[in-house]
């Protein structure tokens, strides 16, 4: 019979990052979410075959004192929450101080930092190849900001490292990740390199016009053209953001972002709530597409849910719900016939940019058919009912 045994500290690290890390796009998440909650307004990612060679996110955000540089790739070791009250009042995008130190256990990682106290000109790095070690703090030069490089990603797990794709399809799951952030926050700029090519330089966008090219570089011309802006406020909570007319629909249930308090979330009450309200105006098996955001009180919602963070317990699942569909039902009824006769006067600008950006992420895979991106790029006119598969 065995008997029970504390395990190691690297071991409980690889357990954990079973749950944290599952694809270079899991990296890619935790550490823009970082980023973030370090109050960067630009941020770099730079990958090498799809994220498993190569992903490193430079960011020019409060950074790292020296003292904590170690501690921050320890298990359990946060800046974000001390106590129980802060867990019922989260603001930030990461809580739980588990990333950093998951990412480390099955990765070679160098993370390199400047803080805004440091009094000294150089920053710090500390290194680490697939395991919780004391790592030496070492100078070197560096700008404001946090630099964190993942290479090898799974080179300590070669069972885990099996069950990863094709290199075009890590990559465009890290792809995803970047426009989810990048929907979430307008007023960052984000740039995206893969095998030394630019796939995205995304501008800080403040006013309304350069907010609404942004989500036209991420969700396509068509899907602007075709939408209306909305924005709600009742009862303690806000909601706005952008959604497909009844002429605009999908196949699948692609086009769909949700956003509370900045964390984008997949939850079956608010999917349920926008089926409803667009229930009359579409016809069986089409989804509606939409960029949308609710803003509300940290206290009546729980994001302590699951690993991912990519669900949330809402304390009034009743008043939610309500106003999500009351909401998009009124907005959706007040559409016009000009409204959707507008929707059918493209861009040529928004399209050339979007083809732009497609262009330059189809050379980084030569094995792309050139003929399916001129047909995904050619102009969109929308004449009655239209159904966009892309």
């Amino acid at each position: 019979m065995h008997r029970i045994n504390f395990l190691s500290q690297r071991l409980t690290n690889q357990i954990a990052a079973g749950e944290v890390v599952e694809r270079p796009a899991s990296v890619a998440k935790e550490l823009l979410e970082n980023s973030l909650d370090a109050g960067a307004d630009r941020i770099e990612i730079d990958l090498e075959q799809g994220g498993v060679k190569l992903l490193r996110v430079k960011d020019n955000g409060s950074g790292i004192v020296k003292e904590d540089l170690s501690l921050a790739l320890s298990r359990h070791a946060t800046s974000k929450i001390s106590n129980l009250e802060d867990l019922e009042n989260i603001d930030s995008l990461g809580f739980r101080g588990e990333a950093l130190a998951s990412i480390s256990s099955v990765s070679r990682l160098v993370m390199i930092s400047k803080s805004d106290s440091d009094e000294e000109d150089n920053g710090w790095k500390v290194e680490t190849e697939g395991q919780n070690m004391d790592a030496k703090v070492e100078p070197i030069a560096h700008a404001r900001g946090t630099t964190v490089e993942v290479r090898d990603l799974f080179f300590n797990t070669p069972a885990r490292k099996k069950f990863l794709k094709t290199e075009k399809t890590e990559f465009s799951r890290i792809d995803e990740i970047v426009r989810r952030i990048a929907l979430s926050r307008f007023d960052v700029q984000f740039s995206l390199q893969h095998n030394q090519r630019s796939i995205h330089k995304l501008l800080p966008a403040k006013s309304e016009q350069e907010q609404h090219r942004r989500v036209a570089l991420i969700c396509g011309p068509a899907f602007v053209e075709s939408s209306i802006h909305v924005e709600i406020e009742r009862a303690g909570l806000r909601l706005w953001g952008w959604v497909s007319l009844p002429t605009f629909s999908r196949s699948q249930a692609d086009l769909q972002y949700f956003y509370v308090n900045g964390r984008i979330i997949r939850d079956k009450l608010v999917t349920h709530a926008v089926k409803q309200a667009y229930r009359d105006v579409l016809f069986h098996g089409r989804h509606p597409a939409y960029v949308l955001y609710l803003e509300l009180d940290p206290a009546s919602i729980d994001v302590n849910v699951h690993p991912t963070k990519h669900e949330v317990r809402f304390r009034d699942s009743g008043l939610v719900h309500d106003f999500l569909f009351s909401s998009l039902n009124k907005a959706l009824a007040e559409v016009t016939p000009q409204d959707q006769m507008q929707s059918s006067k493209g861009d040529p600008a928004l399209h050339a940019a979007y083809c732009r950006e497609r262009s330059e992420q189809a050379k980084t895979f030569m094995y792309q058919s050139p003929l399916s991106l001129k047909e995904h790029c050619q102009p969109i006119r929308l004449i009655d009912q239209v159904y966009l598969d892309q």
